[in-house]
């Protein structure tokens, strides 16, 4: 495995670590395609901005500095820039003209809440029985892939359901065909793995390997030691091999 599209850094203000420390992990490593996709900023309607994301104010700051390390490293390693990304219609499209302005190549999805958090909120990683915030999460996540825009979806099995199995197998069943027809990857998130998070989650990739959804690996780095995160990789495959999933290595880049 040589590549990584997704990594966080201190900017996001639940991370630690520099730019080029990251790089460096991932180089010791041998990973030599490596993508940041810092938490896209978010300024709500009333002019504030989360505290888990890359602040307003240092946008240029996050693509000027990468930019620079991209033409130091250029003969060692394939840089991109992009961002993480919660679908929210209300505000998309202002965030994707302005990361296509900062000069943005790609991007992925993660939705971490449920709806928009401006109103309602409540977090995919809460434990939950609530059906109708489970098709939420699927129709959202859904509507996202059917832009075209996202290279792949960030931990798709995030949703932390604990209703009926029959009606979160309906539902994320409906993720994975969607995936498998637009072709839009699903990652098997390292993070989740290596902090023992309740994903990976099983019943999912059971399901995905049954739809034969595309499957890529992200390390979801939140540390320096995080951009090198080999040792999880054992316990990615065998989730491929046990339920036959479609890994496809590295995702195709959709650019911006």
């Amino acid at each position: 495995m040589n590549y990584n599209y997704h990594t966080h850094t201190a900017r996001c203000r639940h991370a630690s670590g520099t730019e080029r420390g990251y790089i460096e992990k991932a180089l010791a490593a041998g990973i030599t395609k490596i993508g940041f996709s810092e938490h896209i900023p978010l300024e709500f309607a009333d002019g504030h901005d989360t505290a888990h994301r890359l602040p307003v104010a240092e946008e240029t700051l996050y693509f000027d500095t990468l930019r620079a390390l991209r033409e130091e490293y250029r003969d060692r390693a394939e840089i991109l820039i992009g961002y993480e990304v919660e679908y929210y219609p209300l505000y998309f499209k202002e965030q994707l003209r302005r990361a296509r302005e900062l000069g943005a190549e790609y991007l992925i999805l993660g939705q971490h809440y449920i709806r928009n958090e401006e109103f309602y909120e409540v977090s995919t990683y809460a434990l939950s029985d609530s059906v109708e915030d489970l098709i939420c999460y699927t129709d959202t996540v859904i509507e996202a892939m059917k832009t075209g825009l996202f290279t792949y979806v960030a931990h798709p099995d995030v949703f932390s359901f604990t209703g009926d199995a029959a009606i979160y197998d309906r539902e994320m069943r409906r993720i994975c065909e969607t995936a498998t027809e637009l072709n839009v990857p699903l990652e098997i998130n390292f993070y989740g793995i290596r902090s023992g998070r309740r994903y990976p989650e099983e019943r999912f990739w059971k399901i995905a390997g049954k739809c034969g959804s595309p499957v890529t690996f992200g390390f979801d780095a939140h540390d320096e030691a995080g951009a090198a995160d080999l040792a999880s990789l054992p316990r990615a495959m065998e989730l491929v091999e046990k339920y036959n999933l479609n890994y496809i290595g590295a995702p195709k880049i959709i650019y911006l």
